[in-house]
Formats: C-alpha cells, sequence, structure tokens
C-alpha cells in the first residue's frame, strides 16, 4: 500500500475490570496485524485512579498511534469490535470496564459528528490520557496547545507509571 495513503491516529486505552493489561495488549497486537492499520509508538503503562465515576477501582491506560488507512468511522469500527471481542459491556458512563479504546486524534481532523468527535471532546481534561500521550507525543497540537503545555495543566494526582518499557503490550 502506498504510504501517502495512510494517516497517524493516536488511541486512548483503558480497562479495570479483568485483566486489562492483557486486553489492552491484546488490542494492540489485534490492530498492528491488520494489513490497514500498524502500531508505530506505544505509551509506558499507567495505573490511575477512576475518573468520572470514582467508587471503582483504579484503571490501567495507555496510548499508541496507528498508522492506517481506514477512515476515522471504520477505524472506530474496528476498535469497538475489538472491545467487543473482549467482552467490553456497555452499561454504564465512565463506569468499570474490560477495555475502553477511544480515538484521540485522527491526522488533522476536526469534526463534531454524533459517532465520534475529533480531537477528543475531554482528552485535554484527562491526565490519564495526556501523561501516557505525553510519552510519544508531547509536540501533537490539540485545540491550539501542545499536548506538553495541555499536561502542564491537567491533574495528574495519584497517577503512576505501572510500567516503564513501551514494549509491555508485546508480551502482556
Amino acid at each position: 500500500m502506498r504510504e501517502s495513503l495512510f494517516k497517524t491516529a493516536t488511541l486512548g486505552l483503558g480497562g479495570n475490570l479483568g485483566e486489562p493489561v492483557h486486553a489492552m495488549a491484546v488490542a494492540l497486537r489485534a490492530l498492528d496485524q491488520r494489513s490497514d492499520c500498524r502500531v508505530v509508538a506505544v505509551s509506558r503503562l499507567y495505573r490511575t485512579p477512576p475518573w468520572g465515576k470514582t467508587d471503582q477501582s483504579y484503571f490501567f491506560n495507555a496510548c499508541a498511534a496507528v498508522e492506517t488507512t481506514l477512515d476515522p468511522e471504520a477505524l472506530l469500527d474496528v476498535c469497538l469490535d475489538i472491545e467487543r471481542g473482549m467482552k467490553r459491556e456497555r452499561s454504564e458512563r465512565w463506569g468499570p470496564r474490560t477495555l475502553d479504546i477511544d480515538i484521540l486524534t485522527y491526522a488533522d481532523a476536526v469534526q463534531s459528528a454524533p459517532r465520534l468527535e475529533l480531537p477528543h471532546p475531554r482528552m485535554t481534561d484527562r491526565g490519564f490520557v495526556l501523561m501516557p500521550l505525553a510519552d510519544f507525543a508531547p509536540d501533537l497540537l490539540v485545540d491550539g496547545a501542545t499536548i506538553r503545555d495541555w499536561l502542564a495543566k491537567a491533574d495528574v494526582q495519584g497517577i503512576d507509571v505501572a510500567e516503564l518499557s513501551t514494549d509491555w503490550w508485546r508480551t502482556a
């Protein structure tokens, strides 16, 4: 496939039920094995306090960059299929989950559609997204500021690095 057809998207991954690290690793490997996607960067793994609904277990979170020939909605469908394959159930907003995959950015796309908003509308408020994203994309511009700048303003209290290696997803 011609390189010019590939666009870079960033993803946020997380979970706090079952084996969330394993689920995120399986998801990344599934994306990387597709002919229309390739994982090009993965953050360290983070252990993070729950956000939104706080009466639940800590989460594990990470971010990844993928190069893809899929359009944003098709990439969303692939991510949702992977979530379903990992037994994700959407019963409660911000509630516990085995796996969550959010498309954070897709090239320079800006869209406000019912199924998918780009960039992700709450990513710049979430330390658990910004910390891992800053591992490989600190200079990525989102809403007029870099990830590094957004991170400097974010609440990162209680967020810890759970795995220093960025290859955790290859073996987990």
